[in-house]
């Protein structure tokens, strides 16, 4: 059994959001790819795309979602399904941090929109 303990998690800093990683082929997991997305209060979102569809739970706070053109705001609850290949950008624009719950396939990659910077997030490796 693989026990994924908070205080071990992997945690990284990208584009003003804090990634906490707990299932990666790093802590043995083989298919999916899971972490908790902390955004601190006003974080612009960074337009990318993605290999792998995605799926964002909202745990905290709200936080706008806006996938090829289409727009949400998700709030603590809320679950969005992110198509691969669709172009993702999420914001917080509040005064209060939030957070997701995020999963993905272990592989996942992504290419950020305006530059073509491509990215193997290693929270998703």
């Amino acid at each position: 059994m693989v026990h994924l303990v908070g205080e071990q998690a992997r945690v990284f800093r990208m584009h003003g959001v804090t990634f906490t990683s707990f299932a990666s082929s790093a802590s043995g997991a083989r298919s999916l790819a899971a972490w908790r997305a902390d955004f601190e209060p006003d974080t612009p979102g960074r337009a990318h795309t993605m290999t792998q569809e995605e799926v964002l739970y909202v745990t905290g706070g709200a936080l706008d979602v806006e996938i090829d053109g289409e727009s949400c705001t998700a709030e603590t609850g809320d679950a969005v399904l992110v198509p691969s290949g669709a172009v993702l950008r999420v914001t917080n624009a509040t005064a209060e941090p939030a957070s997701a719950w995020v999963t993905t396939l272990v592989g996942m990659t992504a290419t950020m929109r305006g530059g073509g910077e491509q990215i193997a997030p290693p929270w998703a490796q």
